[in-house]
């Protein structure tokens, strides 16, 4: 499967939307999760990591409309997610629905906050919650490995053995402060979805010669095997630029890049044939139904001289590979 036609968009007034991630609860409402941010606050669209907030809005069909309905992770001083929650993933276990991001708390700058950044879960019963929250991140970093600085960006799947996979996003302290690096991935497993989850100790997804390689992945399985969908930061993984690029496992540790590799290209194609370039295309969900991709979400920057975002929805074709 791959993107074809844009069918919806969501956008807040005064507000960056990011980080889309939907799921259906039991009377058919779908929920979808995504993070915001003052277009007004200070540094604009890179506020996301000093005032960002996970919220929710509904809808009565996946490609909505979508409306607003609260803040589901606010501010909670005194935690390690006290300041910024972003990067939300939902997904449905059982009867139980995970909320996973990352937070960050910060009496420092930009750097501080971006590098205090952890991934956590919170758990609910039904998407309005209530969600329990807690006093510890889900992952944490590993003093002395690959992801001693940062972890961020999680996206969690049931296995076909039954475990769970948490991909995520981590940074390193080989490279000079207040940066560091180099930003790479990695996996961790456990019997339950709130973990605990134990990390493979090798990162993934690396590139030669790139410090910062690629960032956003959404895992799924399907047909017996591991699926993750990854933002290139450059031409890293095909020759496509910053294109969203699709990687497949038989574990979920030995990763290869799809034969046909690029997933999204950095532009919407719209109703009426007409092709949209964009300045960023990221943060890569799909909604799946029965294990299986039914519509693409990604988030949007369309200009670079513009602090506004939306959120896309895409229906789904299939493709011969």
């Amino acid at each position: 499967m791959k993107p074809s036609i844009t069918r919806a968009i969501f956008a807040m007034d005064g507000y960056c939307v990011w980080d889309p991630s939907l799921v259906t609860d039991a009377h058919g409402k779908h929920h979808l999760f995504f993070s915001r941010w003052p277009i007004d606050a200070p540094v604009g669209f890179e506020a996301w990591v000093t005032h960002s907030e996970v919220c929710r809005a509904t809808a009565e069909t996946p490609f909505g409309p979508y409306h607003f309905a609260e803040v589901v992770l606010p501010k909670r001083p005194g935690y390690w997610d006290g300041d910024v929650t972003h990067n939300p993933s939902v997904r449905r276990f059982g009867d139980r629905y995970y909320l996973y991001y990352n937070g960050n708390q910060s009496d420092g700058g930009w750097w501080d906050h971006r590098n205090n950044q952890r991934v956590g879960v919170a758990v609910a019963d039904r998407p309005e919650g209530p969600w329990t929250r807690f006093d510890k991140p889900l992952l944490d970093v590993t003093p002395g490995a690959w992801d001693s600085k940062v972890t961020t960006n999680p996206s969690c799947a049931q296995t076909p053995d039954g475990r769970y996979i948490l991909v995520y996003k981590g940074v390193g302290d080989r490279l000079p402060p207040p940066q560091y690096g180099p930003v790479l991935h990695g996996v961790a497993f456990a019997d339950r979805p709130d973990g605990p989850f134990v990390k493979h100790p090798e990162p993934i997804f690396a590139t030669e010669g790139a410090a910062f390689p690629g960032e956003d992945p959404f895992v799924w399985c399907q047909d017996g095997r591991y699926h993750v969908l990854l933002k290139d930061h450059a031409t890293n993984y095909s020759p496509s630029l910053r294109a969203i690029v699709r990687f497949e496992s038989q574990d979920g540790l030995d990763w290869r890049i799809a034969e046909q590799p690029v997933f999204q290209e950095r532009a919407l194609i719209h109703a009426d044939g007409r092709r949209e370039e964009v300045h960023r295309l990221e943060r890569p969900f799909l909604y799946c139904t029965d294990e299986r991709p039914e519509i693409f979400f990604c988030a949007v920057k369309l200009r670079a001289d513009r602090h506004e975002s939306v959120i896309v929805a895409m229906s789904l074709e299939s493709i011969n590979e």
